[in-house]
């Protein structure tokens, strides 16, 4: 199911996530009842805070975790960072909601703010998660830069195509803080798993790398990639429309040109005439 509305701003919006169909509804339905002191400002700060409890909360996964703890396993910091996840949800989605709810969308101001923000809170959820030691910090970082550069593909697109996408192949913020939260459940009850190097003959693995470690290299290698695929296609659909756009131009200035010459042969044939008129 796909969604698109388009706002009073300069972009419409397309939602195709996979969980878009129970996601709207909900915040719809929270939208309705929120008391009027919750305002979109209130939300955003609300998100705001969301993202530094998740970068907080890894932070102390990662001072317990360095105390000299075999493992992750019953670190109740963990629960406070999918904790976070949900709040986050709460927080960067209902701001737009409300304000569409109520008629007061602030388009660019909006557009701008959520998403700086949104930038800022992905920035502090990656470093989180490698400061902590549940993964490599520039392992981690690396799959940063990888999320970063699509969200700016996202933006470019949105700049010159008035169309704002806010999915990749069905995931979009949601989803993914949906994983996290899953991701945090999991250490907790599992701990830290290490990567035993026999299992991938051929590849050298420091020692005591972790499974995220693997995870956030494939992470970042994907985005990455895509990320340069997709600006590849990306310019060369935009270049297709430009060049169509230039011979439309074209074609109507010598329209244009041609009308005007007709229009100056019809001037001089009534002169001649004219003229032969008043000899005669």
């Amino acid at each position: 199911m796909s969604e698109s509305e388009k706002p009073t701003g300069q972009h419409v919006r397309i939602n195709q996530s996979l969980l878009s169909f129970l996601e709207r509804p909900a915040l719809r339905y929270m939208a309705s009842r929120a008391p009027l002191w919750v305002t979109p400002d209130v939300m955003t700060a609300f998100g705001t805070f969301a993202s530094i409890l998740i970068f907080v909360s890894y932070i102390m996964v990662g001072k317990d975790f360095r105390a000299g703890e075999d493992n992750l396993r019953y670190n109740w910091w963990l629960i406070m960072a999918a904790l976070g996840f949900v709040l986050n949800w709460v927080g960067d989605s209902l701001d737009g909601t409300i304000a569409r709810f109520r008629h007061i969308e602030r388009p660019r101001f909006g557009f701008f703010l959520d998403h700086s923000i949104d930038a800022f809170s992905t920035v502090l959820i990656f470093l989180g998660i490698g400061i902590s030691g549940l993964g490599n910090l520039q392992i981690t970082s690396f799959a940063l830069i990888g999320y970063l550069l699509l969200m700016i593909n996202v933006y470019l697109k949105t700049y010159v195509s008035g169309v704002f996408v806010m999915t990749n192949i069905g995931l979009g913020p949601t989803e993914i803080r949906l994983i996290g939260i899953v991701v945090n459940i999991f250490y907790f009850f599992k701990g830290q798993i290490y990567l035993n190097p026999k299992t991938f003959p051929g590849m050298y693995l420091p020692e005591h790398t972790t499974m995220m470690t693997l995870v956030m290299g494939v992470i970042g290698f994907i985005l990455i990639t895509y990320f340069l695929v997709q600006s590849i296609v990306d310019a060369k659909g935009l270049s297709h429309v430009d060049e169509k756009a230039r011979a439309q131009k074209i074609a109507e200035k010598e329209k244009e040109q041609s009308r005007l010459s007709k229009l100056e042969e019809s001037k001089a044939k009534v002169a001649r005439t004219a003229s032969q008129s008043e000899n005669d």
